[in-house]
């Protein structure tokens, strides 16, 4: 009433009040009366804001993309940004007279564009649309060091680039690619399976060949070592043979020689037997047969002297004329 109005502010809004060109109130969540002919109201929202942005720039191998993401702000020098920008309302509708209120996220998207830009134009396509994350941390960066951001009053709290997209063309062409490079590790893939199949089942069939050859070379080795001890019996039992036959041929020339031995000894004693009595005899060899007849009549059988009486009666019996025997004397004779 009277143009004077009445204002209350939030505390995500700076609020700066001007009234015949002196600076009457200024800060956040005030509530104040005003002269609404002499006065002037700027709002200046203090709250981190969300600017989403995109746009297409070129890679270094001269290939289109689309970049995606987001912008963070918030306002931290108020009065600065008042001072550049229109942020005058209208009273209590607080509508906002000028369109500057939506070129200071423009200004940031901007200067994110172009820092964008210089990273995207150093990279090829391949790297590009896989560095995202290498690229939005390099503009962050360049948007805190950045003179303009910082004249402007603002600070940038976060960007984030969500996609980096080439053209749908080259996306094609890159998934066709891609697919075909799949499909080839694919197809290799089942090469190294079915050749590592075919190569264990050399391995396997090596083995069992292996396995067969030392079998055979088990076998072999058991036959040589039967073949070498049937051998070493053949010739141990040659040697026994051999042993024995010389054993029997020294035995039998050992039995020959005492063979011989006896037979000579037998003749040595023979001879010596012969000596004996050849010198037994020598002394009776002197005498006559009548007195060797004479010497044995001593001393033996009574019949064997009638025997050699009536030998020598029939030696002279040309000189006898008569001769009688007796029964009794043939008895005698006859008798034991």
């Amino acid at each position: 009433m009277l143009g004077f109005q009445y204002i209350k502010t939030t505390p995500t809004n700076y609020v700066v009040h001007f009234d015949s060109g002196k600076l009457r109130h200024s800060g956040t969540g005030l509530a104040f009366f005003y002269f609404k002919p002499s006065s002037s109201i700027a709002l200046v929202p203090i709250s981190s804001r969300d600017v989403p942005f995109i746009f297409n720039e070129m890679t270094i191998d001269f290939q289109a993309i689309t970049v995606q993401g987001q912008l963070t702000y918030r306002i931290t020098e108020p009065l600065k940004v008042a001072a550049l920008l229109n942020y005058t309302v209208e009273g209590r509708t607080n509508k906002y007279i000028s369109d500057d209120v939506e070129k200071l996220p423009q200004r940031l998207v901007n200067q994110a564009q172009a820092f964008t830009r210089a990273e995207v134009l150093s990279r090829p396509l391949r790297t590009a649309i896989q560095a995202s994350q290498e690229i939005s941390v390099a503009v962050q960066a360049k948007l805190a060091e950045s003179k303009a951001i910082a004249a402007l009053g603002v600070e940038v709290l976060a960007l984030s680039i969500t996609a980096i997209k080439p053209s749908p063309e080259m996306s094609r062409a890159l998934e066709a690619e891609a697919r075909e490079s799949l499909l080839r590790n694919a197809d290799e893939a089942i090469y190294q399976r079915r050749n590592s199949a075919v190569e264990q089942e050399r391995r396997i069939k090596e083995n069992e060949l292996n396995t067969e050859i030392a079998v055979v070379e088990k076998q072999r080795q058991i036959t040589e070592t039967k073949l070498a001890a049937d051998l070493s019996a053949e010739e141990k039992e040659q040697h026994i043979r051999e042993v024995k036959q010389e054993g029997a041929i020294k035995l039998e020339l050992d039995r020959r020689q005492l063979v011989n031995a006896q037979v000579e000894n037998a003749h040595t004693e023979a001879d010596a037997q012969a000596y004996a009595v050849s010198a037994a005899l020598k002394p009776l060899q002197a005498l006559d047969t009548a007195t060797l007849q004479i010497l044995a009549m001593q001393s033996t059988d009574p019949r064997l002297m009638i025997s050699m009486a009536m030998k020598e009666i029939a030696q002279n019996a040309s000189k006898i004329g008569q001769f009688n025997i007796t029964p009794d004397l043939l008895g005698s004779l006859m008798n034991k």
